[in-house]
């Protein structure tokens, strides 16, 4: 009785393994420089043990990690909000879909020539993405703080043509997102992605002159193509991002700047 318990065992731990090894899974990752990155980072730690490996590549854009992702060079990214992805999808007929929300990263405003907002000189040059959605996004941030006014119905995506009150006479100087820490050698302020300010050594709670409310609708996301979002990787990998080990990595690296969808 013995041995058949043993010989039986044997095979069911041999079970176990031969399906944890069928389970396994590698992806690829894209996405985008500082928390982007760095989180993804942990989730692969974290990941690792559920059988599923996760290569993490770093774009320095906001256009290629779609793109590759919608010509299956990626499995998943991990970079962008809501609106952007609705731009990209409405713009360039990507079949992508959201999976899981990540993190929130308000937009800071960052100068080398002024301490406080207030004290913006008349036509001052304000750098601000270009693309629409970060754009239009950093514009808004602008007119909640009182600098301009917006033309009703704009929604999401203004662009500087909408500005319908400009007290000041801003300039806009319109750069690629990850160009704008640059931009500070020359432009009054800027209006830079977290995740940019963090790359280019910029605190959000030490240097920004003003930052995003914090109830913005720029929740993040993890995306892939459609039809894939029923796989079972999918799964393995959401969990692992919302896992209590990266909210704790998240809560202690960015002491605030950068905020949990969880």
């Amino acid at each position: 009785m013995l041995r058949l318990t043993t010989f039986v065992s044997a095979i069911a731990l041999s079970s176990a393994a031969m399906a944890s090894v069928a389970m396994a899974e590698d992806i690829k990752v894209g996405v985008s420089p500082g928390e982007h990155g760095e989180i993804m980072e942990k989730v692969a730690e974290v990941a690792e043990p559920l059988g599923l490996t996760i290569e993490v590549i770093e774009f320095s854009d906001y256009v290629v990690p779609n793109q590759a992702l919608a010509d299956g060079d990626l499995d998943a990214n991990s970079f962008q909000h809501r609106p952007y992805l609705e731009n990209q999808m409405k713009d360039r007929g990507f079949e992508l879909v959201e999976v899981g929300t990540t993190i929130t990263t308000p937009m800071g405003i960052y100068s080398d020539k002024v301490e406080d907002i207030a004290d913006l000189p008349e036509g001052a040059q304000v750098a601000i993405p270009n693309d629409p959605t970060n754009g239009g996004r950093a514009l808004l941030i602008l007119q909640d703080l009182g600098l301009i006014t917006l033309a009703e119905g704009t929604g999401l995506v203004p662009s500087p043509l909408d500005v319908s009150d400009n007290p000041k006479g801003l300039q806009f100087l319109e750069l690629d997102a990850a160009q704008l820490p640059r931009a500070l050698a020359d432009a009054d302020i800027a209006v830079i992605n977290t995740n940019y300010a963090l790359a280019s050594g910029l605190s959000p709670r030490e240097d920004a002159i003003a930052m995003e409310k914090a109830d913005s609708p720029y929740v993040n996301i993890l995306v892939v193509q459609q039809g894939r979002e029923a796989e079972p990787w999918v799964k393995t990998m959401v969990e692992a991002y919302q896992s209590p080990e990266v909210k704790a990595f998240i809560d202690e690296k960015y002491d605030g700047a950068v905020i949990t969808s969880w």
